[in-house]
């Protein structure tokens, strides 16, 4: 049994005058963030307003780089992208944060790739490997932040990152370990109770249960609600409260006993 979980939420996913999720109170709950940065949502307002709010609750700030795909919302997967272009993509939008952090006195920790980036980066050992080369020049201080034992994981390793190990209290998972396709039915949980179930779990056991039942061991302690579902706070605030209640510390990764 673990004796502390992270929190993680991904926020700052408007654009201009539209907004989705309620960031203001996913940042009362949460204990670290993913924060979009312009090429599936997101803008330079809303990048330094997050990077300051993050700064004052004590909330660890990530990035949450993309395709170029504003329109899709970065859920479609885009093949034929050449790696030293898609590599380009990625440090420039997490450098944008970079930057508006630093202007608040906020830094970056960690970068988690978002939507369809997020998962072949995850599944394919050959983008894995650009990614984290990608986060390895943004700096020795910035974690890749992935899921447990995918192809993102072991590149990220390979390399000697940190790496900031995450499960999905509101996402189906296969047998082998990857995301259920957002397409399918049943690929996105909307059951609180359901999510704080399969949380304990994942505390206490280190186990999370597939779509067909199997039981998948994952070596994670940072626990991501997505902010832009509507079940999103609910969910965090009887996530934490149930995490609490069994005596599991609830703080940044960053804070967690090993990490360094």
């Amino acid at each position: 049994m673990t004796d502390s979980i992270d929190l993680n939420c991904d926020l700052g996913e408007g654009f201009g005058r539209y907004t989705m999720g309620d960031d203001a109170a996913m940042l009362e709950i949460v204990t670290s963030v993913n924060v979009a940065c312009g090429f599936h949502a997101g803008d330079p307002d809303i990048m330094a307003e997050r990077a300051a709010q993050t700064l004052e609750k004590g909330i660890v700030l990530g990035a949450h780089p993309s395709f170029d795909d504003l329109r899709g919302f970065g859920r479609r997967r885009i093949r034929g992208i050449p790696a030293s272009e898609l590599r380009n993509l990625i440090i420039y939008q997490v450098g944008a944060l970079q930057g508006l952090a630093r202007s608040v006195g906020q830094k970056v920790s960690h970068v988690r790739a978002h939507g369809a980036l997020g998962n072949m980066t995850d599944e394919d050992r050959e983008m894995a490997d650009m990614l984290a080369g990608a986060v390895a020049d943004l700096g020795s201080d910035v974690a890749l932040m992935t899921m447990a034992g995918c192809a993102a994981d072991r590149a990220a390793e390979a390399l000697g990152l940190k790496v900031a190990r995450q499960a999905f209290a509101d996402r189906a998972y296969t047998d082998d370990g990857t995301l259920v396709p957002r397409t399918e039915s049943g690929a996105v949980l909307d059951d609180a109770e359901a999510a704080v179930e399969r949380v304990i779990r994942l505390a206490d056991e280190g186990v999370i249960e597939s779509v067909n039942g199997k039981h998948l061991r994952l070596d994670a302690r940072i626990v991501c609600v997505h902010g832009d579902t509507p079940a999103a706070v609910k969910m965090a605030e009887h996530i934490r409260t149930a995490l609490e209640n069994r005596g599991i510390a609830v703080k940044p990764y960053t804070q967690h006993e090993g990490w360094n």
